[in-house]
């Protein structure tokens, strides 16, 4: 009915590109199937980023898992990572996993660009709420890995029913305009969702259906009083005009009418730049687009050793690498996979780095306990304290 995959066209190798199938074809032919060394690394990053938050590794591995002789070692899920640093390290007979290239780097390039670009609006939102309301801009048979995505990357609630479960968490949402437009009254349509919604969802109102958003904002808050949780503002552009002095004016008129407890949450177009403009004055942010929509992160897979020796194609290293970080200063450095990470210390603080690198699969077995969504996130968290914009 959909023009979807399902997960068994993904394990098939049915959305795989056409010239893995014809190399397959030809290798079996010729009876050719070393044993090889695949390595997935950040060709570059969009738009001048510096760091990204990795993300796909566990589709990933649930793809590899069961494949007997296969080992994959790698970054956990949420680990920070820059250009040219290797995220996955796949260890194998080429024909048992060659044919999922497409598949894992789509895995991989898709949700960390989202994750990245979450990491990215939560460190502009200064420790403000921020939410995604993003699903209805990407096809809904992914909704799920983008509200994960965004939540694992900082965010910190989701708006969709299927998205919040896949976290573990209650969804967010305030009201659509639809509700105001069929009540033809903002004070109306957020009486009725006060006396009618579960007293455990924050009444959230929505004032820039019909009227100026400040004399909205007021009368709101005149008729619900201490039950209003916060108002959300999402005014379109073209009626913004100076986006800010329109919420510094409404901040005014309700902390003098001694509403200082209501928040204002805005939405509507924003991505970092925008958020961290207005970080100091709003209390929350529902952003959209800027997340959902976010570049992919363009990942290459590619060899580096068969059977046992050093080779990869021209404007590659050859060998097997991984990465270290310094406890520290969070400085990095790739050394080889056998390599100890006791053998250096940091020239930029004297600290001692840790091996980031985890075994996934050891001869096709998950040897690794995967994270809950939201342990994963409060690990991204920690590490976007050492990061800036």
């Amino acid at each position: 009915m959909f023009f979807i995959s399902d997960e068994n066209d993904i394990k098939s190798g049915n959305t795989s590109d056409i010239y893995f199938k014809r190399a397959e074809e030809i290798l079996k032919k010729k009876k050719l199937n070393p044993n090889v060394k695949a390595e997935i690394f950040l060709k570059g990053f969009p738009n001048n980023y510096k760091w990204g938050v990795l993300s796909g590794i566990e589709e990933s591995i649930k793809l590899l898992q069961g494949i007997k002789g296969l080992r994959v070692k790698g970054l956990p899920e949420g680990t920070i990572f820059k250009e040219e640093q290797p995220v996955l390290l796949i260890e194998g007979n080429y024909l048992d996993f060659g044919i999922f290239e497409t598949a894992i780097l789509g895995f991989i390039c898709h949700s960390s660009g989202i994750s990245t670009k979450a990491a990215r609006c939560k460190i502009a939102a200064n420790d403000k709420l921020i939410f995604n309301f993003g699903a209805r801009r990407v096809h809904p048979a992914i909704t799920p890995m983008v509200e994960r995505c965004a939540y694992i990357g900082g965010l910190d609630g989701v708006s969709t029913i299927k998205g919040a479960q896949v976290i573990n968490k209650q969804p967010v949402g305030t009201m659509p305009h639809a509700l105001i437009l069929i009540f033809g009254d903002t004070v109306k349509a957020t009486s009725a969702f006060n006396e009618i919604i579960d007293k455990n969802v924050n009444r959230v109102s929505l004032i820039d259906t019909f009227n100026d958003e400040k004399f909205e904002a007021i009368r709101v808050c005149n008729e619900l009083g201490s039950n209003l949780f916060a108002l959300r503002l999402d005014t379109p552009g073209s009626r913004r005009g100076n986006f800010r002095k329109i919420l510094e004016e409404i901040r005014w008129e309700l902390d003098i009418r001694g509403f200082k407890n209501v928040k204002l949450m805005v939405s509507g177009g924003l991505d970092e730049d925008e958020i961290l403009n207005l970080s100091d004055i709003v209390d929350a942010f529902g952003v959209g687009t800027s997340i959902s929509g976010a570049r992919v992160l363009d990942f290459s897979m590619d060899i580096v050793e068969i059977n046992g020796e050093p080779l990869a194609k021209r404007g590659k290293k050859s060998g097997a690498k991984k990465l270290i970080r310094c406890s520290r200063c969070f400085e990095d450095k790739i050394i080889l996979e056998n390599d100890h990470s006791s053998n250096y210390i940091c020239n930029k603080c004297g600290g001692a780095y840790d091996d980031l690198f985890e075994t996934f699969i050891e001869d096709g077995n998950l040897v690794y306990s995967l994270l809950p969504p939201e342990q994963v996130r409060e690990k991204v968290i920690k590490q976007l304290s050492f990061l800036s914009l």
